[in-house]
């Protein structure tokens, strides 16, 4: 007797169909698993011997092989006792095998039938939606599958529950969708009205949210830089369909699932300095993905950045220019989304006072330069924005009356500058190559203003092309179709540590 039960592996955020072949034969009573699997799944026959016993079904006293095909993809992880289980049963006549049709399983048995929750339950999903079957996944998972369920997602707790579905004894009912109210809810977030006075880091603030441009705050301890940083999410648009199924599966993936009620909120990670590459990128023998895929489609906050590793650092170059991490191993190699927005702090020198108006700066320039070497050339060409965050007058942190503009407000002008982007086709910190040129041509004035700015500060392409962005930018928050002299202008204003490093350099290129 033959049973074929469909499913799916896991690899990255890419859920690959398995076809789980149960064959009976006769001979000595054994169970076999082939098709490249992982140890995990080679136990899975003595779950599923003990969860057929418990649950009070028959396990066939015969020889019972199980293929996994396709035989070169590797199968991990307990997400096959389900499938192998339901093979056995229909091969063995327990079941009648023709329900199985259109119809995928995930799920990993407790020796008594129960069944346990699975990592990587979204992209499974939605990959079985477009092969056009449903699937059916452990009840602990349904609030996940509910973001993307189109009455094509089945839940079930217990073996016995869906035997009962698959002999129309008790059909089950299809998880729900999340309500729409549910799915557009904003989580409560830090309001930008908060932060008193600085008006150019809040400046700042919103021309990164506007165009998705990676921003370096430096200035002395207290000045409100992490205070800053921890308003964005309020000043960002929410995700759109595409962008937050995204984001949802790579959490999913994670293990870390999203709620319903914040899903389409762009995600914030604050990794802490000591994080290793690994935490940062992902990785390990079965690719996880890092903090920066955790923080796809939104925003990657690093506090006290000379502090982090400089070799930690450096393996965020790759990822800030392509929005993908690819992690390779002997027998495979994953990718993972990692289009991330940057948003850094630090202090100027060791013990932070250095150009503090009242306290004195304890450090030699030697300290100093050490310091700021950990941030190398190459990665400061890739913030658009350096903004220093001044010590604000004491006066007007307490003077009532003071709060700066809203969130809500902030985040109107916002939404105005990535409709003009998006009429265009890309955010403007994604143009590159044609669509540069055409989006950030510049009148022959402009053209001398940054040519003049190059050779002075020694800005690189890479930084140049980051000045053109940064200014259209700057043109769409003024509802302008083409630069200005004064757009140039600004956006060279806000490479504030470009302009040390032309004049003496303290920082290594």
């Amino acid at each position: 007797m033959l049973a074929i039960v469909h499913s799916r592996a896991s690899i990255g955020v890419s859920a690959p169909a398995v076809a789980v072949e149960v064959h009976l034969s006769g001979g000595l009573p054994a169970l076999s698993i082939v098709g490249l699997p992982e140890t995990g799944v080679r136990e899975s026959k003595d779950r599923v011997r003990s969860a057929l016993l418990n649950a009070g079904f028959e396990f066939p006293a015969r020889r019972i092989t199980i293929n996994l095909a396709p035989a070169d993809l590797p199968k991990e992880g307990g997400r096959f006792d389900l499938p192998i289980a339901l093979g056995i049963l229909a091969a063995s006549g327990q079941i009648p095998a023709e329900n199985l049709d259109n119809l995928e399983f995930l799920g990993e048995l407790s020796l008594d039938g129960a069944l346990r929750p699975l990592k990587g339950v979204l992209p499974a999903v939605l990959a079985a939606r477009e092969a056009g079957h449903s699937l059916l996944i452990p009840q602990d998972n349904a609030a996940e599958a509910a973001l993307a369920s189109r009455e094509d997602v089945f839940a079930a707790s217990h073996l016995l529950t869906v035997c009962e579905h698959l002999s129309g004894r008790a059909r089950l009912v299809p998880v729900p969708r999340a309500s729409e109210s549910d799915e557009s809810a904003m989580n409560a977030v830090a309001d930008l009205a908060d932060v008193r006075g600085q008006p150019v880091p809040r400046r700042a603030l919103e021309v990164a949210a506007a165009g998705g441009h990676n921003l370096l705050f430096f200035g002395p301890p207290g000045t409100g830089k992490s205070m800053l940083a921890s308003r964005l999410p309020g000043i960002l648009p929410p995700l759109d369909d595409t962008a937050a199924m995204e984001v949802a599966s790579v959490h999913s993936v994670a293990g870390q699932p999203l709620k319903a009620g914040g899903w389409r909120n762009p995600p914030f990670r604050a990794p802490h300095h000591t994080a290793s590459a690994v935490a940062l990128v992902g990785g390990g023998s079965s690719p996880r993905p890092g903090e920066i895929s955790l923080a796809h489609r939104g925003v990657l906050f690093l506090d006290e950045l000379p502090e982090f590793e400089r070799r930690v650092l450096e393996v965020l170059r790759e990822p800030m220019e392509t929005g993908a991490i690819a992690i390779s191993r002997a027998a495979r190699q994953v990718t993972f989304p990692a289009r991330f927005q940057v948003i850094a702090a630090m202090n100027p020198c060791p013990c932070g006072y250095s150009g503090h108006p009242t306290i004195e700066c304890q450090c030699s320039p030697q300290q100093v330069m050490r310091y700021r070497s950990k941030i190398s050339g190459p990665l400061l060409d890739r913030f658009d924005l350096h903004v220093e965050v001044p010590v604000p007058p004491g006066e007007l942190l307490l003077g009532h009356g003071n709060a700066g503009e809203s969130s809500a407000e902030v985040r109107a002008r916002v939404l105005a500058a990535r409709a003009r982007q998006q009429a265009r086709g890309a955010l403007n910190a994604e143009l590159s190559g044609a669509a540069l040129d055409t989006a950030c041509a510049l009148s022959d004035d402009s053209e001398r203003l940054l040519g003049r700015a190059m050779e002075r500060l020694g800005l690189s392409a890479r930084a140049m092309h980051r000045v053109l962005r940064l200014a259209r930018t700057l043109a769409d928050l003024d509802g302008a179709d083409s630069l200005a002299s004064s757009h140039v202008m600004e956006a060279l204003g806000y490479r504030q540590l470009d302009r040390q490093q032309g004049s003496s350099s303290v920082v290594s290129a």
